[in-house]
């Protein structure tokens, strides 16, 4: 004997169905490049926008020790060279990756002997410059707020994992100076502190008494 199902069974059957029938939801993965993901900002390329601003090819004129240089990635690798004509060399190519790739390249000779230990205080001083003499710079990057930025490098060389990561290894660095000037921009400015009041004598006249001199605070 076949039971017939109750209109409740019927309904709790056809749920069954459409929850067995619906796709799993898709899991995101990571990618490079301009994106937000949770708390962390990644960047790469110069052109994409928003964050692509924060790339040291991003072009934005910058001053930096008397000399306007066409971007950051300029300014840095300007101090990099020994020799002025290697420096001028370096500077006259036409983007701005061209030149990197060039100091990248130099021999050890045609490098300042000390460019290990000033590097990247040279970094942390152009990434300065570029945020200060640009408003709009500076509002993006405190627009941030607590997100993690890294620079999401494509190519696995040692350059992408110091100054950036790649597959999510690597020391990141242009990443942290940016989260260190945010964290600068972020503090609020200090107040400025009101003068001591001075103590001045209420008569010019010398009372007979020092007991009896009164103070007048202005």
């Amino acid at each position: 004997m076949i039971k017939k199902q109750t209109p409740t069974a019927k309904k709790a059957a056809a749920s069954k169905a459409r929850a067995v029938s619906k796709p799993a939801a898709s899991v995101s993965q990571p990618t490079t490049g301009n994106a937000a993901q949770g708390n962390e900002i990644r960047f790469y390329r110069a052109n994409e926008k928003p964050y692509g601003a924060f790339s040291n090819l991003f072009p934005r004129p910058v001053e930096f020790e008397g000399r306007t240089y066409a971007t950051s990635e300029h300014a840095y690798q300007a101090g990099k060279a020994a020799k002025p004509a290697v420096r001028d060399w370096i500077l006259s190519a036409p983007t701005p990756s061209l030149a990197a790739m060039a100091a990248h390249g130099l021999y050890v000779w045609d490098v300042v002997p000390n460019w290990a230990d000033i590097k990247f205080d040279r970094m942390r001083a152009v990434l300065r410059a570029k945020f200060e003499q640009h408003a709009d710079l500076k509002a993006l990057l405190i627009s941030t707020g607590e997100a993690r930025l890294v620079e999401a490098g494509t190519v696995n060389n040692a350059v992408n994992r110091l100054w950036g990561e790649v597959e999510g290894k690597g020391q990141n660095m242009l990443g942290v100076m940016l989260m260190e000037l945010r964290s600068e921009y972020a503090k609020p400015e200090p107040k400025a502190k009101r003068a001591a009041p001075k103590v001045l004598s209420a008569s010019s006249d010398k009372p007979a008494n020092r007991s009896q001199r009164k103070a007048v605070v202005v």
